[in-house]
Formats: C-alpha cells, structure tokens, sequence
C-alpha cells in the first residue's frame, strides 16, 4: 500500500530520522567510552603492578554503567522515534520532553561518576 505524503510531513519524518540518528551516535558515544573505560583497568593492572585493586574493580564497574547507560539511551531514542513517526502520521504531534530530561539527567550523572572515577585514582 503506498501512502502519499504532503511536503510537510516528508520534511517531519525526516527531521525525525535526523534526531534519531543523533541519540544513536551519542548512546554509541557513551557505549564506546564505557568500553574504554572497563578496559583502562586493565591496562593500568599490567603496566603498574602495585597499583590498589579498588582502581581496577571500579574502572570496570563505572565502564558497565556507562555502557548500560548508552543502552539505555538507545532505548530510549527507539521510544521517542516510533512515537514521533505516529504521531507525525496521524497529524495530532504533541511535544514532550520527558525522553530529553531523562537523559540530561542521566548524561550529568555519567559526567559526575567520571568525575568522581578520577578524583578517586589520581
């Protein structure tokens, strides 16, 4: 079935994709940073023998947040881009912005857990 669509709603769906695609490469983002993370542990392990076991346990449970954190967000970007596309499709948008608080929320939470990471193995 082929559903014909005015300017406008092309020009929505793809400002839809577009927003998508960036909460995408930011969960990603955070994802590979956790990556990073985790494994920094690891090298710090071998290259420094006598470092304190509590840097590396936490290096890798800060690297599982933050990479459950961009899965997370993944969802959430899944969420709001099928509800949008809905929602652009039965021309009743409304705006909301719980998705857009939740992950400020949580993107300064991963901001201060790194901080706190670091301040912790100076």
């Amino acid at each position: 079935m082929v559903q014909e669509f005015n300017q406008s709603k092309i020009t929505d769906h793809m400002a839809n994709e577009r927003t998508y695609l960036a909460w995408v490469r930011t969960g990603i983002a955070i994802i590979a940073l956790g990556f990073v993370v985790a494994k920094f542990g690891i090298i710090i392990k071998e290259l420094v023998p006598n470092a304190p076991e509590t840097s590396y346990h936490l290096s890798t449970a800060v690297g599982i947040f933050l990479v459950i954190s961009g899965g997370f967000l993944q969802l959430m970007a899944m969420r709001s881009f099928v509800l949008n596309k809905k929602n652009i499709e039965s021309g009743s948008f409304k705006p909301r912005s719980g998705n857009e608080i939740i992950a400020g929320i949580l993107i300064l939470s991963i901001a201060c857990l790194l901080v706190i990471y670091m301040l912790l193995t100076l």
